[in-house]
């Protein structure tokens, strides 16, 4: 099994940036695609971005403004959230899926895809 832990959520003006992180832990990091989700209230949770091998993948809301990227060595995967508007307020989610199992062949962009995740980081953009 794979334990995600996210950090680095909180509160910040429109505008504003945060980088995310979500620390992996129990098998090999690099074994596993990664992504990220959230969930906004009252919403379902919608795919954000995702980083297989070294393709990268976002969603149209926030192409341009978020990077998502991984360190191996430190089995941490990130999202650089940049200009951040109020309708990025929502708890985000870090998925993991191993490379070649079943699941890894489906889109990645649906949450279904991902295995293991994390317990969620808040993400609260004011203006």
């Amino acid at each position: 099994q794979v334990q995600l832990v996210e950090s680095g959520g909180g509160l910040v003006q429109t505008g504003g940036s945060l980088r995310l992180s979500c620390a992996a832990s129990g098998r090999t990091f690099s074994n596993y695609g990664m992504g990220w989700f959230r969930q906004a209230p009252g919403k379902e949770r919608e795919f954000v971005a995702a980083i297989r091998w070294s393709n990268v993948h976002y969603a149209d809301s926030v192409k341009g403004r978020f990077t998502i990227s991984r360190d191996n060595a430190k089995n941490t995967e990130y999202l650089q959230m940049n200009s951040l508007k109020l309708e990025d307020t929502a708890v985000y989610y870090c998925g993991a899926v191993l490379y070649g199992s079943p699941r890894y062949y489906n889109d990645y962009t649906r949450e279904l895809t991902y295995e293991y995740w994390g317990q969620g980081t808040q993400v609260t953009v004011s203006s």
